[in-house]
């Protein structure tokens, strides 16, 4: 009787591990699986990250997103337009660059960044880091970084699932990766 009880208990401690095991290889699943990563390119459409993250052409139509760098961020390479300080004035007004990948407003120059698997975008990032940034505002999903910038709107993310992030993250960890360095933000004038 005595072993019986304890070859239960040690059965329902491995499942117990296996349970455990598998749902930390959750994400990894979701990364490898077609309809997680067609769920997350519909998440990323509708949510219209490609408006902040993604460079333009400009054509008559308005403007198309240019397919070499889909969800690349500022570009590299891009000057920002000049403007009239004395105009502005941070807190009254906020200013987008053409392409809407960098925002000019009370908190300095932000820039969108490189969403790709390239590793100067998410290349080396893990899921865990990927959820903390868009559900906790976090640079680079770190706890003690600084907050994510506007008009990045991770408060709304917060209500996004696991599922919904996984899918997200397998999405972005499955488009074509560009070499793109996004500049670090500018703080804002002093006066």
């Amino acid at each position: 009787m005595k072993k019986l009880f304890i070859l239960s208990v040690l059965f329902m401690i491995i499942q117990l591990i296996v349970s455990c095991d598998n749902n930390n290889e959750g994400i990894e699943k979701t990364e490898n699986e077609p309809n997680a990563i067609e769920r997350g390119k519909y998440l990323v459409t509708i949510m219209d990250c490609n408006i902040c993250h993604s460079p333009k052409i400009f054509n008559d139509k308005g403007f198309e997103f240019d397919q070499n760098r889909i969800l690349s961020g500022f570009p590299a390479d891009a000057k920002l337009p000049a403007y009239d300080s004395s105009n502005f004035i941070p807190g009254n007004w906020v200013l987008f660059h053409p392409e809407f990948t960098s925002v000019l407003g009370p908190w300095g120059i932000s820039f969108s960044s490189n969403l790709t698997p390239h590793e100067t975008g998410l290349g080396n990032w893990t899921f865990e880091q990927f959820k903390i940034a868009m559900t906790q505002g976090k640079h680079k999903g770190m706890e003690n970084g600084r907050h994510l910038l506007p008009p990045m709107p991770w408060e709304s993310f917060q209500a996004l699932t696991d599922e919904d992030l996984g899918s997200i993250f397998a999405y972005l960890k499955s488009i074509p990766p560009v070499d793109n360095i996004v500049p670090e933000p500018v703080p804002p004038p002093t006066r």
